[in-house]
């Protein structure tokens, strides 16, 4: 899935509703909110207030239905402290009120109940015990009501891209974009790894939950078996979706995310990854996707002493990777983003770990990414890391590919190559070899289900061939793809036989003239 504004394969919202978002955001950025996560965070307390009227009202009906009272009871009878009835809370009430007198009770009244939902058991209401109301004017209020009351929150496609396409609106407007991967690289990552109905996965630096929601959309998509198994049903939305973050805008972002995607209950919660023992979540997940924070060392007494014991050094890139070995039970595999450094550098942390890939695990490939993905946010050249958990070993051959497009331009703008059909890692239209080289994605896929087949005899002149173990070993375990790369030499096309021993001639001739003049030298 990609970041890029509005150009998610599936994206259903209508001009008319972009626009209308368009209009909301600037109504914000005029009205003084010029942080976009701030514009996100203000609209996810007002999606969830209205979540929490949907499900009163639900309530409502079936204790009507089958007249009996009501067995929860979202906003309590009676008035609060200020003698506001709680009714008035409700987002099917407040919305009625004149701007004035809606911003007062939003304010004054809902924002400090919402503060004590903790005691709901949802990951939504735990998310919201520290909820700041900071929209500034009674008209802009309004407006964002009004948006949202018209958007169609009973189709779970619409209200998710709907959250998807503001949430690209953080990475547009240039801040805080690093909490976004962009999601034609996340949906590679999930088709590749292909998760299953019973697999328990976990992004230990969620941000906004790209990876997770995405998962929750592949299983959608390719089983739909889920949702006719009460088992599976449940393990879906109570036991598969794990996500830390150590931000608390991020975890209440994230969690929207997942909601609006149709999850009811993911565990997603405050972590601190690289500085918290990872007792009781060791060997606890079958699959791992994440791209964590690269740039940036922790002191050693700050990080968690687990970690510390599989490589001794501070460098936050190569502690996640250990954190991702921890966490996966055995035969669980893992998609990971790390900087290039990871691939080549000499220290003895860095070797220590890549040894650990292809001696201890099984590392199945690497993806060089081409360094534009990132932008505008960042340069660093990156690659996909995929393995499995073995304890045992396991590594046979290790597959390479050169990815040098992604489909979009690689400047800080970012735009298309091609048109929407031909985009992604699942185009909807065939891409013609010209087309491919813009968007290397569908290729990366088809090869990779060859990986143990076809791909074993492509030459390594190729855009993606295999290295036997052996190979990677006697490399004091580099995974850099240029390590293995060969080129062709392309110059050699350009001499005629003739010119090409003419040369030879030549040369053998100034060794014959150098040799003399050694021999002359020595006496």
């Amino acid at each position: 899935m990609d970041s890029s504004v509005g150009l998610y394969e599936n994206n259903m919202l209508t001009g008319d509703l972009r626009n209308q978002i368009d209009r909301i955001w600037d109504a914000f950025w005029s009205g003084g909110i010029s942080n976009p996560l701030e514009v996100i965070e203000q609209i996810t307390y007002l999606l969830f207030l209205k979540r929490l009227d949907d499900i009163h009202t639900l309530e409502e009906l079936k204790a009507t239905r089958l007249k009996r009272p009501l067995e929860r009871r979202v906003f309590p009878n009676g008035k609060d402290s200020k003698g506001r009835p709680y009714d008035d809370f409700r987002w099917s009430r407040f919305k009625n009120f004149a701007p004035g007198e809606m911003f007062i009770v939003v304010a004054e009244h809902v924002f400090p109940f919402l503060r004590t939902l903790g005691g709901d058991d949802s990951t939504y209401a735990h998310h919201m015990k520290d909820a700041r109301f900071t929209i500034p004017t009674p008209a802009l209020l309004a407006k964002v009501v009004d948006l949202l009351d018209h958007v169609p929150m009973e189709d779970r496609d619409t209200k998710g891209d709907l959250y998807e396409y503001m949430l690209g609106k953080i990475a547009s407007a240039g801040q805080n974009g690093q909490f976004r991967t962009p999601r034609h690289i996340i949906r590679l990552m999930v088709e590749m790894t292909a998760p299953t109905p019973r697999d328990v996965m976990c992004d230990p630096a969620s941000g906004t939950c790209g990876f997770v929601v995405a998962v929750g959309e592949y299983l959608r998509e390719h089983h739909p078996e889920i949702f006719r198994d009460a088992k599976l049903r449940e393990h879906f939305h109570h036991g598969l979706f794990h996500g830390f973050d150590f931000d608390n805008t991020m975890l209440r972002i994230g969690s929207m995310n997942m909601l609006l995607h149709g999850v009811e209950n993911p565990d997603i919660r405050y972590r601190d990854s690289l500085a918290q023992d990872h007792a009781g979540e060791e060997e606890k997940y079958t699959l791992v996707l994440a791209n964590p924070p690269f740039a940036g060392s922790l002191d050693y007494e700050n990080c968690a002493k687990d970690l510390q014991q599989i490589v001794k050094t501070k460098k936050t890139e190569l502690l996640f990777l250990a954190l991702f070995i921890r966490l996966l039970k055995p035969g669980g595999r893992a998609a990971v983003i790390v900087p290039d450094g990871v691939l080549f550098g000499s220290s003895n942390a860095h070797k220590t770990l890549r040894k650990i890939l292809v001696e201890d695990q099984k590392l199945d490939a690497v993806i060089s990414l081409p360094s534009g993905v990132f932008k505008p946010y960042a340069g660093v050249s990156t690659a996909i890391l995929v393995f499995t958990r073995t304890n045992s070993g396991g590594t046979d051959h290790v597959w390479f590919y050169d990815c040098a497009a992604d489909g979009w331009s690689l400047d800080d703008k970012r735009t298309p190559l091609l048109s929407e059909d031909k985009l992604g890692v699942v185009p909807t239209t065939a891409l013609s070899a010209d087309e491919h080289a813009r968007n290397n994605l569908p290729d990366i896929l088809a090869r990779w289900q060859q990986r143990d087949a076809k791909e074993r005899k492509r030459p390594r002149t190729a855009q993606s061939f295999c290295v036997p173990k052996v190979d990677i070993a006697a490399q004091g375990y580099d995974l850099s793809l240029n390590q293995y790369k060969q080129v062709v030499h392309q110059e050699i096309e350009h001499f005629a036989p003739k010119e090409i021993l003419a040369n030879l001639a030549k040369l053998e001739v100034e060794i014959q003239q150098g040799m003399k003049e050694l021999e002359g030298m020595l006496g």
